[in-house]
């Protein structure tokens, strides 16, 4: 037993030291962006892996009370969570009527609607302006919002169908014989049974949708309608540029994503791995 124990301990070594070689890969540039936030510009240069000496917490306060940056932070916060609310809710909708059509049509609406997944939406960036500009949406972060839930339909629909189908019939068939209606069963039985999903959509989009500098570099020209990282570009100069505040505001930035990564780490790795019902 032993011998069998020591054999399954040994099997795990690898995969644990490629976790471990993963891992510093991917917090050692998040470490080097947070000490330089604390160094001066010449600092930076002279010892960019070592810690600063001494700290200085000048740069956050420099882009702290820096009114136009509390602005960016919220524009690129606003934006942000209406988009994922909208696609979460859109997405948890056409999901479930598509888990629940049974038909070459809803088959064909759902390749349809996973096929935005290997069409990226930037190469209808020109017609996209001409759309928002029809709109009376630019200058404006609302223009930002129905394309960030366009981006994310394709993930959302593949993610969220496939747990919908997931769901056991008996349990709506039950819910049905107790004189539930569709819209019903949908809100007390799919969307309490669909969190580690939504969890999973909504990290998985979060990251592109805070990070991106596409859509706010074409739509918005206006100071005040800007977004966090289309605001940064302000601090990169033509001969030179301050790095000590660019990575302050860029590790302010990073707070909200690691924050609500570790609010619904739980749910997320529920939605990757088991999935929404348990046998």
């Amino acid at each position: 037993m032993k011998r069998a124990s020591l054999k399954q301990q040994n099997l795990h070594i690898p995969a644990h030291l490629i976790l471990g070689i993963w891992t510093v890969i991917v917090i050692f540039p998040l470490w080097v962006m947070g000490i330089n936030s604390f160094k001066d510009r010449l600092s930076i240069y002279q010892n960019p892996f070592g810690l600063p000496k001494p700290w200085n917490i000048a740069n956050y306060g420099t882009v702290l009370s820096d009114g136009d940056f509390l602005i960016f932070f919220k524009n690129s916060f606003i934006a942000v969570v209406l988009s994922l609310i909208i696609l979460l809710l859109v997405g948890a909708l056409v999901s479930y009527a598509l888990a629940n059509w049974r038909g070459r049509v809803s088959r064909v609406l759902y390749l349809v609607c996973i096929a935005g997944m290997m069409l990226p939406i930037k190469i209808a960036s020109i017609r996209l302006l001409e759309l928002v500009k029809l709109l009376g949406l630019l200058d404006t972060i609302w223009a930002l919002i129905p394309i960030y839930t366009a981006m994310g339909i394709p993930v959302a629909v593949f993610v969220l169908t496939e747990f919908i189908r997931a769901v056991p019939s008996e349990l709506t068939e039950a819910a049905i014989i107790d004189g539930a209606g569709r819209f019903g069963i949908f809100l007390r039985i799919i969307i309490p049974l669909l969190r580690p999903a939504l969890a999973t959509v909504a990290i998985y989009n979060l990251v592109p949708f805070w990070n991106d500098l596409w859509f706010p570099l074409i739509f918005i020209s206006n100071d005040r309608a800007k977004t966090v990282l289309l605001g940064v570009t302000r601090l990169f100069g033509q001969y030179q540029t301050d790095w000590s505040k660019v990575l302050a505001v860029l590790t302010l930035s990073a707070i909200p994503v690691i924050a609500l990564y570790l609010t619904a780490s739980k749910q997320f790795i529920q939605g990757l791995t088991a999935g929404a019902v348990k046998g």
